[in-house]
């Protein structure tokens, strides 16, 4: 893909950073990046592999955890900041989406029960549907922490995966009973190795692979999903169980050594 379109999604991701409370429209997108609003709608999702309407909302969710976490403004005063008329549908979408309504993830301190375990293998339905198996990789300069990989229904890690399982370090990952759909496989890590003396975080890595579809009956291939740094392209994460200490506060910019904070994801 050209660069100058990687440029123009750029503009546009960092123009929805800066105004998170300010109304921003897909034609005032289109206008940053200087494409037509139809071109520029397919060329963002090709960039990003979702709309730039779902983009924004996941800036500004983040954005909200950020601010909950970081400052004493109300849930009102938040949901205003991050571009919400109503906080009942930001209380609404920020739930659906990172899990635990906006009170209870200050409350907890962004830390929340873990997601449930896999099914056992004994579980009274496992095997009744196709298994989604493969191999996660990461670069030699790299040493990842845990790995989650989940399966969602897009390429946002949000809601509860319909499937998903932990890592100790890259490797073969199994996820049985997958429900017949169309799936992303995400997964994330943290670069345990590369910390900084002042005791900052490691890189966040991540890995993506998808559309897959599922259907009972049809085994899925093996696939092989590779980490990579997190780009600033890359949608954040919302689910608040990939809150932990362990992920960092920063995206790098592809092809040079500038790193683009995004909002505290």
């Amino acid at each position: 893909m050209d660069d100058f379109i990687f440029k123009a999604v750029e503009r546009v991701i960092r123009a929805m950073q800066d105004n998170l409370g300010e109304p921003i429209t897909i034609d005032d997108m289109a206008r940053t990046a200087m494409f037509s609003k139809f071109h520029f709608s397919r060329m963002f999702q090709r960039v990003t592999g979702i709309s730039p309407g779902r983009f924004l909302s996941a800036l500004r969710l983040q954005e909200a955890k950020r601010l909950l976490l970081t400052s004493s403004l109300t849930v009102a005063d938040i949901s205003h900041l991050v571009g919400y008329n109503s906080i009942g549908t930001f209380s609404s979408r920020f739930r659906m989406s990172v899990g635990v309504s906006p009170t209870s993830y200050r409350q907890f301190g962004g830390y929340v029960a873990p997601l449930d375990e896999p099914l056992p293998a004994g579980w009274p339905g496992h095997g009744e549907h196709p298994v989604v198996r493969g191999h996660v990789h990461h670069p030699a300069e790299c040493r990842p922490g845990h790995i989650v990989v989940g399966l969602f229904p897009d390429r946002i890690a949000q809601g509860i995966p319909v499937r998903h399982t932990t890592l100790p370090a890259s490797g073969e990952f199994v996820l049985a009973d997958v429900p017949d759909g169309t799936w992303h496989v995400l997964a994330r890590t943290m670069d345990v190795a590369n910390g900084t003396p002042d005791g900052a975080r490691g890189e966040v890595y991540v890995g993506a692979l998808g559309p897959i579809p599922v259907a009972a009956g049809k085994p899925v291939r093996p696939i092989d999903v590779w980490l990579r740094p997190r780009l600033i392209f890359d949608p954040p994460a919302l689910l608040a169980q990939l809150d932990e200490t362990m992920w960092a506060d920063r995206a790098r910019v592809p092809g040079g050594a500038e790193e683009a904070a995004l909002p505290g994801a």
